[in-house]
């Protein structure tokens, strides 16, 4: 399972480490495309084949999966750790997250996500308020803390 919340740096050939804890999950080869909220996600391949047979299932009439489908496969690209443990970031990606140099790798479950560190502090960001009302909407469809 993917946790944790690391900082580290793309380096001016857009080359980002990937820390050790995050790389065994991975495995050797991965999958990063465009994420939800202004971030990357990094699936491994096992986790990709699964979201790739959820996507499937979707209905090929259908306007609002096409456009899904196009956000996710048309950004996806296939990677590799170098023996640094460091994996390039394709300029496309880059650009659509905003990721110049700080970056934040965030650990969730099935994947790992990468934020600009400025976007990840404002949007990390939520008032106990606001985590109780989830908490609350989360338990009405059965999870529970």
């Amino acid at each position: 399972m993917l946790l944790g919340e690391f900082n580290h740096s793309i380096d001016e050939k857009g080359r980002l480490i990937i820390p050790a804890k995050l790389r065994d999950d991975l495995g050797d080869s991965f999958v990063i495309c465009n994420g939800l909220e202004g971030c990357l996600f990094v699936y491994s391949q096992e986790e990709w084949n699964k979201f790739v047979a959820e996507l499937e299932t979707l209905p090929r009439m259908s306007k609002d999966a096409r456009i899904f489908k196009r956000y996710f496969f048309g950004s996806a690209s296939e990677g590799s750790f170098d023996k640094q443990g460091r994996v390039l970031v394709p300029p496309s990606l880059r650009k659509a997250a905003g990721l110049e140099k700080d970056v934040v790798l965030v650990g969730v479950q099935d994947r790992i996500e990468i934020w600009d560190k400025a976007l990840w502090e404002e949007r990390s960001q939520i008032s106990e308020e606001d985590l109780d009302a989830i908490a609350e909407r989360m338990e009405s469809i059965g999870i529970r803390i």
